[in-house]
């Protein structure tokens, strides 16, 4: 399987991940350092990322994607996607959200990319 074959692999995974609300499976995509960047001008790191991401996979979101680039320089990728998620507001109510995420992988030794940056709202 070539880089790019594998790289698509990854988001296919990530986004089954993500719509079973599996923190634990969608933790693993994120390497130990990642920045995620899920509001614009707050970058989270660390714990604060994992926090952020178990209460939002608490809403039970359901996400769709669409790769519109995908660029690999050796173990560093850099991936545009479309994205859609369908979630409730803090009150309960639908809440539909939609972006173009700009996100840089790394490869790691046991071959899995991992987000370094997770930008979802990275074209706005």
């Amino acid at each position: 399987m070539s880089q790019l074959e594998n790289l698509k692999k990854h988001n296919a995974q990530y986004v089954e991940a993500f719509n079973a609300g599996d923190f634990e499976a969608m933790d693993a995509f994120y390497t130990d350092d990642a920045v995620a960047v899920w509001e614009p001008g707050q970058p989270l790191t660390g714990q604060a990322r994992r926090d952020a991401q178990r209460a939002f996979l608490a809403r039970k979101p359901k996400i769709t994607t669409s790769t519109r680039d995908a660029f690999i320089a050796d173990d560093t990728a850099l991936l545009i996607v479309d994205w859609v998620i369908e979630t409730i507001d803090d009150d309960g109510r639908p809440e539909r959200l939609e972006g173009i995420g700009v996100d840089v992988l790394r490869l790691g030794t046991d071959g899995i990319w991992r987000y370094a940056v997770d930008d979802p709202y990275g074209q706005k």
